[in-house]
């Protein structure tokens, strides 16, 4: 992959070998391979955004808020009305997606950064973009974290940064809150941020990490807008975390980093979430549905928390199988683990659609 640059170009020894993040745009049908919530925004939700908007239009001669208070005030409440915990815009970053807050940690934070996988790649990749070693833990066969050895990874090898994902992307399981309530011990002890990625935490019904954050001042939460909120196109995540980890934030934000268009329509989406939570647990439904279908015919299913399923079992290679549905008007996701592929929940029609054209191939 290095070889593909030319000598003149300086370009930064630690990204010669990477590849872009990206999954296939591929504009067919049935779109089930990015994670994103099926469901439009209402109409009642697009009017709020739309007049919520319209008010900010007469001023973008102007800057926007650089510290995004009121929106963090909002996620704040938000957070206590899901949780019932309490946070204060002190304990909330806000960022164009969760990604932009994974960035941020790792340009702000020292030493090395370990994860645990397979999981979300661009943990990796943003890490090691910024000039990062990257230390690789491998999960156990079911895609859990093996606990003894991943604290003793730590102990030994002292990162600045370790990073979890639960529920776990691409496998969809979760990690039991006492398993990170050790995660974090550990990390303190050694000086490490602990970040827990929760992108799909409204899909599950295990404890939060946010339950940590009172005992734990290394722990950082990444959340997004993008799943549950269905704001995929919008780009807003948030961190919840000690407020000295977000005065560090400040140090490396970009001036004025959130627009004001986009504030605002986070706001606006923020006023209907008890409307948002209902899909979601349509979702859920979906998911729970969708498991036993595939399990049906006879697939196995990586039990899920989140908004998508990774299944295995099929006699075809996972690109081949990838290709024929392809082929079949149906778009999911080749995670690049050999046997494996990915789904994102859909609508009904969807994940009919996807259902028929598995079955028509299997």
């Amino acid at each position: 992959m290095s070889d593909r640059w030319p000598k003149w170009l300086k370009l930064n020894e630690s990204l010669k070998d990477l590849k872009p993040y990206g999954a296939p745009q591929i504009s067919l049908a049935n779109r089930l391979n990015t994670n994103e919530n099926p469901y439009q925004l209402s109409a009642s939700l697009q009017a709020s955004i739309n007049a919520a908007i319209a008010k900010e239009v007469k001023n973008l001669n102007r800057y926007p808020d650089r510290d995004a208070i009121k929106l963090r005030s909002a996620l704040a409440d938000e957070i206590k009305r899901q949780s019932g915990l309490s946070f204060g815009v002190e304990n909330i970053w806000a960022a164009n997606g969760s990604n932009e807050i994974l960035q941020s940690i790792a340009l702000a934070f020292s030493g090395d950064a370990m994860g645990f996988e397979p999981s979300y790649s661009m943990h990796p990749l943003v890490n090691r973009s910024v000039g990062k070693k990257w230390i690789s833990i491998p999960r156990q066969a079911d895609f859990s974290i093996d606990l003894p050895t991943s604290l003793k990874a730590i102990r030994d090898l002292k990162p600045g940064l370790v990073y979890l994902t639960t529920p776990n992307n691409p496998s969809g399981n979760a990690t039991p809150i006492e398993h990170l309530e050790q995660m974090a011990k550990t990390c303190q002890e050694v000086g490490a941020i602990f970040v827990v990625d929760e992108a799909y935490a409204e899909f599950s019904n295990n404890v939060s990490a946010l339950s940590l954050l009172n005992r734990f001042p290394n722990v950082i939460i990444s959340r997004t807008m993008s799943k549950a909120f269905a704001f995929a196109g919008v780009r807003v995540g948030y961190m919840i975390a000690d407020p000295i980890l977000i005065e560090a934030m400040l140090l490396i934000r970009l001036p004025y980093h959130l627009s004001s268009l986009t504030q605002s329509a986070a706001l606006a989406a923020l006023t209907h979430s008890q409307e948002l939570s209902a899909q979601i647990a349509k979702i859920i439904d979906s998911r729970k549905f969708l498991a036993k279908e595939l399990e049906s015919l006879g697939l196995i299913v990586i039990g899920s928390e989140a908004n998508f399923l990774l299944f295995t079992g099929f006699k075809e290679s996972a690109s081949e199988l990838f290709t024929k549905l392809v082929d079949k008007g149906v778009l999911i996701r080749d995670v690049s683990i050999p046997g494996y592929l990915r789904v994102t929940i859909g609508t009904e029609d969807e994940n009919k659609a996807f259902l028929k054209a598995l079955t028509s191939i299997l």
